[in-house]
């Protein structure tokens, strides 16, 4: 998911959410004033990671904007249930074997149809390794991925073995393995068709992107802005009720609140830490506090000479030497809740106090445990971050807090933007610690173990890896039913205090606001304004 906005990869962003099902914000006046149809808002960005394809996006700055672009063959509505989107149906009988039939009368936006090859080709596309997309792993339950894919050796295959296309509105995908949450997962973008003239020139399509959502592209100014505007023959059930979206791009959460303030900007993602205690008496009912499922959190690079064969005591020490409610209530303006578990609220599975005691702020345990665990090698410890994202003040007061409990000394590093935190993480370049924000991709607790912990998984960039949890996953993979595999990972989720893939710190909220100039501003369970319902004023 989920950019410089302060909570995801936080990243992972995920749902093309329907403005019926989701909740926060307010109208100003009611709504009661004229909106024009053809108007066209702001939104505060950050510049995105990579090129704007639909399986190269794992953080929030390209997704909000790829979601704008694509839409897939579901979705999901603030109970979790599955909504159908481009998709007429997904039907299965055994959660392995899939039959999909789709809409009819979807087009592309450079006017060619939507068929089930747009889905079969696209997918197959995206997990060839060849072609080095981020969220490539997200194709692996599907038969024949370990040989378009295989750990060791060379590719056996080209294209997944288990799909296959029926008809110009039918294919079906078959699993390696029944999966009892697959259909699910399908609402993450990554799922996206794609036109054939997208294989001319990839990567120029990447830069210029034709999708089949709602919005189609108009340009992207790197460093400056991306301009979409709305899709008039766009079949789905979220057509935009504006003239388009200018997604402008800020160094700074700072500049975008004063731009808010001074309507040079219509609509923000998240204020900065620094503006939290004025923003509600500045906008007034224009300010936004609600809760969503993102989780933050410190990862640790696993990968360096610091952590390898560490002893998960020493990590433990280090959550419990954390006040995160002092944390969350003085630096954070009471806008957070600390955290008691790794898996986000408000998806299915979650659990209060999963993590037992190791959230728990103990000085006098957090000393005693590293002590037991070896102590932490070189006795100080670094916590990677992006600048633009707000995070230097509780990244600042994490470490003082460490450093008050343990003696262990603790620095921030701060990298420019989170482009460049980005790189520095998949160039496993992290020198010990780093700031880890997921937000949800699909309402279930897998996508905060799974996808984060497993150890072949997109998401785990720290290189934690445990045969154990492993093993526990694909156990809880393998359920005969929904309920079931959920109960599963929930036990899971209380193994981990035992391994330490990363130390919960809290759970986030959108604390964020809109201008005078918009009206049905909403933000949705992944923390993102609905773009598509709101109206700009005449």
């Amino acid at each position: 998911m989920r950019g410089a906005k302060s909570a995801k990869w936080v990243a992972i962003a995920a749902v093309v959410a329907l403005s019926a099902t989701a909740c926060g914000g307010s109208d100003s006046d009611g709504g009661k004033a004229a909106a024009d149809p053809n108007g066209k808002f702001s939104v505060e960005v950050g510049e995105p990671q990579n090129p704007l394809q639909p399986a190269n996006t794992m953080e929030s700055n390209g997704s909000i904007v790829t979601k704008a672009l694509f839409t897939g063959l579901v979705d999901y509505n603030s109970d979790g249930e599955i909504v159908m989107m481009n998709a007429q149906s997904v039907d299965s009988e055994d959660n392995k074997t899939f039959t999909v039939k789709l809409k009819s009368g979807w087009k592309f936006h450079d006017g060619t149809p939507v068929t089930a090859e747009s889905y079969v080709k696209a997918w197959n596309w995206a997990a060839n390794p060849e072609n080095k997309q981020t969220n490539s792993f997200w194709f692996s339950d599907i038969k024949g991925y370990d040989e378009v894919a295989p750990a060791k050796g060379k590719p056996k295959a080209t294209e997944l073995s288990g799909l296959k296309v029926v008809d110009d509105t039918t294919f079906t995908i078959e699993l390696s393995k029944a999966l009892p949450y697959f259909v699910y997962k399908l609402g993450y973008e990554v799922f996206s068709p794609l036109p054939e003239s997208f294989y001319k020139d990839p990567k120029a399509a990447g830069e210029k992107p034709v999708g089949n959502g709602p919005y189609k592209f108009v340009s992207w100014q790197h460093k400056k802005q991306i301009e979409v505007e709305r899709y008039d023959d766009y079949q789905g059930p979220n057509k935009a009720k504006n003239g388009g979206v200018i997604f402008k791009n800020y160094s700074k959460l700072e500049t975008a609140y004063q731009d808010l303030k001074s309507g040079n900007l219509d609509v923000m993602r998240q204020v900065a830490p620094r503006d939290l205690p004025v923003y509600k008496a500045d906008l007034g009912d224009r300010a936004v506090d609600q809760s969503y499922s993102s989780i933050q959190s410190i990862a640790v690079a696993y990968y360096t000479k610091q952590w390898k064969d560490v002893d998960p005591k020493v990590i433990q020490g280090l959550s419990m030497a954390i006040d995160r409610d002092t944390i969350t209530k003085t630096v954070l303006q009471g806008t957070r809740e600390p955290a008691t578990g790794w898996v986000a609220k408000g998806v299915l599975g979650y659990q209060e106090n999963a993590a037992g005691d190791v959230t728990k702020y103990d000085p006098a345990k957090a000393k005693q445990l590293i002590k037991e665990g070896g102590g932490v090698p070189g006795n100080k410890i670094s916590i990677q971050y992006n600048a633009d994202g707000g995070h230097k003040e509780w990244v600042e007061a994490v470490c003082g807090s460490i450093t008050k409990a343990t003696g262990v000394e603790c620095v921030g590093d701060s990298k420019a933007d989170f482009q460049a935190d980005l790189n520095a993480r998949d160039n496993k370049e992290v020198k010990s610690l780093y700031r880890s924000g997921w937000v949800l991709d699909y309402p279930f607790n897998a996508n905060f173990i799974r996808d984060l912990f497993g150890t072949k998984s997109d998401g785990n960039q720290g290189g934690f890896s445990s045969k154990e949890i492993d093993d526990l996953i694909a156990k809880a993979d393998s359920a005969k039913t929904l309920e079931e595999s959920e109960k599963l990972y929930q036990q899971l989720e209380k193994e981990l205090p035992k391994y330490m893939p990363s130390i919960p710190l809290w759970y986030y909220k959108v604390n964020a606001g809109y201008s005078e100039k918009v009206s049905g501003v909403k933000y949705a369970q992944d923390g993102d304004p609905i773009l598509t319902g709101v109206e700009v004023k005449k």
